[in-house]
């Protein structure tokens, strides 16, 4: 039996996680028509993250695989670059691998975590983030994270860059999709710098 199973995550936590491995993986790729109705199905509340998921529903609602594609590949891909780097070490010092994404390879070494054989992106950027911390608070790694540790790893890897990171996708030219991702993602680092700011740990 696995051992992160057995562990009582708290409901809230669990809707972190969820949000946070849901980010991951619609930066990780293109979504397909699947993940495009599942974004479609959403609804929120009158809260700020809330607008931005309803936001995301009627856009998605209207959106194709193919035109999704290739929106991403210009904001991510690009010929020889996208509009957008989501790499820690270019928005904190300019340049790609730089003392962020050795920092962030130490601190995965310490947690046991490990790059997946199939990825070939540096740790550093956003997707990946998005995923070390979804499965940090439900213990993907091993024991679930303690609130102390998921504030560190948040305040040193993600709370720096990603909110300048979500609103500049916001603002992309070529983000249509993504802009509304993009609130999504702003919102929420919102509510999680003011929540860890709140915690004693």
């Amino acid at each position: 039996m696995n051992a992160a199973v057995d562990i009582e995550i708290a409901q809230e936590d669990r809707l972190r996680a969820d949000l946070y491995n849901f980010l991951g993986l619609m930066f990780s790729g293109p979504p397909d028509q699947l993940l495009l109705d599942q974004c479609a199905g959403l609804s929120g509340d009158k809260s700020d993250l809330g607008q931005a998921i309803a936001g995301l529903s009627r856009v998605a609602k209207a959106s194709k695989p193919k035109k999704v594609e290739s929106e991403f590949n210009a904001l991510f891909i690009g010929l020889g670059r996208g509009e957008l780097l989501p790499y820690a070490s270019y928005y904190l010092t300019g340049f790609l691998n730089e003392k962020p994404l050795a920092t962030l390879r130490n601190d995965m070494a310490v947690r046991g975590i490990t790059r997946a054989e199939n990825v070939y992106e540096p740790e550093d950027n956003i997707a990946s983030l998005m995923e070390m911390m979804g499965g940090m608070i439900v213990g993907r790694f091993g024991a679930p994270a303690s609130q102390s540790d998921q504030k560190n790893f948040f305040n040193k890897h993600i709370a720096p860059w990603a909110g300048h990171f979500f609103s500049d996708l916001e603002a992309a030219k070529n983000s249509i999709l993504y802009a509304s991702l993009g609130s999504v993602g702003r919102a929420f680092m919102e509510i999680e710098r003011e929540a860890f700011r709140m915690t004693s740990a």
